[in-house]
């Protein structure tokens, strides 16, 4: 019969023959191996040594990247100052680095040696001297309050002063009333006698009312014109003017002296006077000048001539004003404050102020032409 084939298939070590003298050892196939723990345990320890080893090395090499390019960043820095920013670079690349600098404790210090470079040493002095800065500081503020700064500034430049245009005004009115009852008040604040705060208040107006409101139009109004000096000269002596229109004829005209249709006549009268006492002179007072001139001439004369004489023209009305109120038996402080209370009180200071501004627009507006 048939013999059963085992399950089992034998492996035979060599595949001499029969007559040979080695053992034959039968190993089964499916058969499983089986190993102890503790061979196993012995194998997987050095895995995770190894691991470990692993983890190590890259921390050990990302501290050296760091450290290198910390490196580099420092010798840019010292190259840009320095001007060889190519060699620095190639030193600090073959500079090796000992494994003994991958240490917690230096390489903490390398790292806060090179944030030196990113740290002020202001704040570092200032943290070490809050004393000093304190002062400073106090000093600071007070070098900044606004009232010790506005005091330097009214001491050493009484001229800029920062002040309403209006208050400006109110000062000069005053300084009118008080030089038409004393009539040396007004040349003793300009040659300096009188140094009290009121008086300075008013002589830093009557600056600001010539140099900032008057003088400057006036100079734009003759540099945009064609007028002889001489023309010039005669506006600026009188101080009463009337432009009178007559019949056109085709003459030169005496402002400018050019060919025109010159329809009217320029009247000029009126005292000489001193530009900062306004002391009239009688010499020549009844003297009068007669001119022909085109149009456009007649009306910057007009304009020119209002604001040139307008603060003669305000001190002549104080004096009217001084004389119709009368000097009754007081001090000359409270008579000027009861002439002024009055002209405030029923708007002629106000109205004096309107006039000015209209002047000081007109020329403005003047200048437009061409």
């Amino acid at each position: 019969g048939k013999r059963k084939r085992s399950s089992t298939s034998v492996l035979y070590d060599s595949d001499e023959s029969e007559g040979s003298d080695i053992l034959v050892r039968k190993v089964f196939a499916k058969r499983h191996c089986i190993m102890d723990e503790d061979e196993s345990s012995q194998e997987q320890q050095p895995d995770k040594t190894s691991c470990a080893e692993n983890t190590s090395t890259n921390r050990k090499q990302q501290v050296l990247a760091k450290l290198k390019e910390l490196a580099r960043q420092r010798a840019s820095r010292a190259s840009s100052s320095s001007g060889s920013s190519e060699d620095s670079n190639a030193e600090v690349e073959e500079e090796p680095l000992s494994p003994l600098r991958l240490s917690s404790t230096e390489g903490s210090e390398a790292e806060n040696d090179s944030m030196k470079d990113f740290i002020d040493d202001e704040e570092e002095d200032g943290d070490n001297d809050t004393e000093d800065t304190g002062s400073e500081k106090q000093l600071q503020k007070k070098e900044l309050d606004p009232k010790s700064n506005s005091q330097l500034l009214e001491y050493y430049v009484p001229h800029l002063i920062r002040c309403s245009h209006y208050v400006h005004f109110q000062r000069i009115v005053k300084a009118f009333l008080i030089n038409a009852i004393d009539d040396t008040f007004l040349s003793s604040l300009y040659d300096g006698t009188r140094q009290k705060k009121y008086a300075q208040d008013m002589l830093t107006s009557l600056h600001y009312l010539d140099d900032r409101f008057i003088q400057p139009r006036l100079e734009n109004l003759i540099s945009r014109s064609r007028w002889k000096e001489r023309y010039k000269e005669r506006v600026d002596c009188y101080p009463d003017v009337r432009i009178i229109m007559k019949n056109p004829q085709n003459t030169s005209c005496q402002a400018c002296e050019l060919n025109r249709y010159c329809k009217f006549n320029v009247l000029l009268s009126g005292k000489l006077y001193n530009s900062r006492t306004l002391e009239a002179d009688d010499f020549m007072s009844h003297d009068k000048q007669v001119l022909t001139v085109g149009t456009v001439c007649a009306n910057r004369t007009r304009v020119y001539h209002n604001l040139k004489h307008f603060k003669y023209k305000l001190y002549v009305d104080c004096s009217s004003v001084a004389e119709l109120g009368g000097v009754e038996d007081e001090p000359v402080k409270d008579t000027v404050e009861r002439l002024f209370k009055h002209l405030e009180g029923n708007g002629w200071i106000r109205k004096r102020y309107d006039d000015l501004e209209n002047c000081m627009s007109d020329a403005d507006n003047f200048q437009e032409e061409k």
